[in-house]
């Protein structure tokens, strides 16, 4: 017995989201984000709620949703446009949270749903033409068998197989859950198709069966490199269900600048300003005009001094005796605190200032949380740390000085690449596995490329520069220029996929994150008619069979509302597509060239059917 999974967004909402719908029919002039929004009162949770609930009873279904066996919990909530909210629900079952299964909720100022976007994974969920659903737990179902310590326990044997001296950085955590053991299964319309004829709206994801499970988290390091993994163990029989990698980096190797009161000498950039703050007198990396609390009291770089991976502790902020930093120049192994050693840290501060100036002034989002949290980023992390990467138990990040592969990673769009990790986590959560996951890397991706656009052009103004950006990720700190991906076409690095297929989720995450990348080239520059060139796809058969672009700055306004209000986390590739193009018709009209761009950039790769453009 399979569960249909009910993937796109809920339009039977109350009048005022059909009011809302028709309002849509024009074009809109694009909405800032709100500012920051204050944790939710008890009162307005349980409004939420019940609201939610309401609306989830009023459904066409085929099961019981009576409490406590169907609730929610509230998890997280950020602002949204013109006094909206938008919050994060997770499903859950007999107290449970269902994994995967979750609403993203838009409310006005009122508390009323604007929209809801759902992705029911919930036992006996499914629509009356969906077909039978898995079986529903029994009551034994729901005992565990195993001790969260125990079921860690089994995750850290299953990491750590084959490996010698393994140590945590963080301490492994499990949630006790129900995890929805998932597979794909073809539409009845494309029963009979070749495989290498489908495409991605020719498959859905289907629910085999539920398993009670825990999910653990473990961030371990070995040989001076983090291991960071997630794992799915049965609680009832202590079998390995589901395990994938969690450490979010640029890659595998094997804005403006505000005030400005310092001067920094970069690697990449050359002279750049710095928005540091005195301290007596000396001068320190802190920057209280972007981004409030946080470990440091704002935003700040941190010496981590060749700090061992075992340890986590990003070090001190960064002071000097002058405002003038660095020689950028490569580092060359000496003091960490002398001119030398400063670049590093200039060419990261320069980072997240252009990063944190890009999303507030082109999208009105604050910091990486969207209520402006301040954040900080590590630098001279080990020796010769060949990767940068971000972590969410710190919100933060950290860079190598580069070694084999590598020179200092603290580039623009690496930097804007980890910082829009914090980003999804703070919105969508997209799993890092699968099709979810190669989306998680393609948003890093994309962030990394319009803040490089947005730093280029002096980082001030509330618009994305049309040029600027060179759409290859890393290419500047690679030692032999070869850039970790290529987004007009990505399979140019040899392992990243152009276009989606039904292996696309067997790829790590950061090739699965291939053909999305191409997918927002398209949109934002639109496509190639000649075979040869890079920026043609075979997808394209419409006219004109050279697609037309809408620019970097509506592309990634765009993309942002998909990801802030409609993603869920276990969003794929066909429903990314349906969330992407109803954010280009909420924000520019349907019928829009902005929401035609969208269908035909994400035909491009194999996901929907190109039409035509309007003359």
């Amino acid at each position: 017995m399979n569960l249909h999974i009910s993937l796109l967004s809920v339009s039977t909402l109350a009048a005022a989201v059909i009011a809302a719908t028709a309002a849509m029919a024009q074009p809109l002039s694009p909405a800032m984000m709100g500012g920051p929004v204050a944790p939710p009162s008890s009162q307005e949770s349980n409004n939420l709620l019940a609201r939610l609930a309401a609306f989830d009873q009023a459904r066409e279904t085929t099961r019981t949703l009576a409490a406590p066996r169907y609730s929610f919990r509230l998890a997280a909530q950020h602002p949204g446009a013109a006094g909206q909210k938008i919050s994060r629900v997770q499903h859950t079952y007999e107290g449970l949270r269902v994994f995967g299964s979750e609403a993203v909720v838009v409310t006005d100022s009122t508390g009323a749903i604007v929209s809801a976007s759902v992705t029911d994974r919930r036992p006996g969920a499914h629509s009356l033409a969906a077909g039978a659903a898995a079986a529903v737990p029994t009551p034994a179902d729901l005992k565990p068998k195993l001790s969260p310590q125990q079921a860690i326990i089994v995750a850290i044997r299953s990491v750590r197989a084959g490996m010698s001296k393994i140590e945590h950085r963080w301490q492994p955590v499990a949630e006790l859950l129900l995890y929805p053991v998932v597979t794909s299964q073809r539409t009845a319309a494309a029963a009979n198709k070749p495989e290498a004829q489908l495409n991605a709206l020719d498959v859905q994801e289907v629910v085999q069966r539920y398993a009670l499970a825990y999910y653990v988290k473990t961030r371990m390091v070995r040989d001076r490199q983090p291991v960071y993994h997630d794992t799915i163990v049965d609680a009832r029989t202590g079998a390995v269900i589901a395990q994938w990698h969690a450490l979010q980096t640029a890659g595998d190797a094997g804005g403006g600048t505000g005030a400005g009161t310092g001067t920094g000498n970069s690697q990449y950039n050359g002279v750049v300003a710095l928005s540091t703050s005195p301290s007596g007198s000396q001068f320190r990396m802190l920057d209280a005009t972007r981004g409030k609390g946080g470990r440091f009291g704002g935003m700040a770089i941190t010496n981590a001094d060749h700090s061992s991976m075992y340890n986590p502790d990003p070090g001190d902020v960064y002071v000097n005796t002058t405002n003038t930093w660095g020689d950028g120049k490569q580092y060359s192994g000496g003091s960490t605190t002398d001119a030398n050693g400063q670049t590093a840290a200039v060419n990261a501060f320069w980072g997240l200032m252009n990063t944190y100036d890009t999303n507030r002034n082109v999208l009105g989002w604050q910091s990486l949380d969207g209520n402006n949290t301040a954040t900080h980023i590590a630098v001279h992390v080990d020796r010769d740390y060949d990767n940068a990467f971000y972590d969410d138990r710190c919100k933060c990040m950290f860079i190598g000085d580069g070694g084999s592969y590598f020179y200092n990673l603290g580039s623009i769009d690496v930097i804007g690449h980890e910082m829009s990790h914090g980003v999804t986590a703070a919105t969508a959560d997209l799993v890092y596995s699968g099709e979810s996951g190669g989306l998680n890397e393609s948003h890093s991706d994309i962030g990394g490329e319009m803040v490089e656009a947005y730093a280029r052009a002096g980082g001030t103004g509330a618009v994305i520069p049309a040029k600027g950006n060179d759409w290859m990720v890393g290419q500047e700190i690679s030692r032999d220029k070869k850039p970790l991906r290529y987004m007009v076409k990505p399979s140019l690095d040899g392992r990243s996929a152009d276009a989606w297929s039904t292996s696309l989720k067997q790829l790590d995450v950061h090739y699965s994150s291939g053909p999305n990348n191409r997918m927002f080239y398209f949109l934002a520059q639109g496509s190639n008619a000649d075979p040869a060139s890079d920026a043609h796809s075979k997808y394209l058969v419409k006219s004109p069979q050279a697609m037309t672009g809408i620019g970097n700055d509506k592309a990634y306004r765009i993309w942002f509302r998909a990801l802030s209000t409609k993603f869920t986390s276990s969003t794929n590739y066909a429903v990314a597509r349906a969330k992407a193009l109803e954010a280009a018709q909420e924000l520019y009209g349907v019928g829009s060239k902005e929401a035609v761009a969208v269908q035909r950039a994400y035909a491009a790769i194999n996901v929907g059917e190109d039409i035509d453009e309007a003359k």
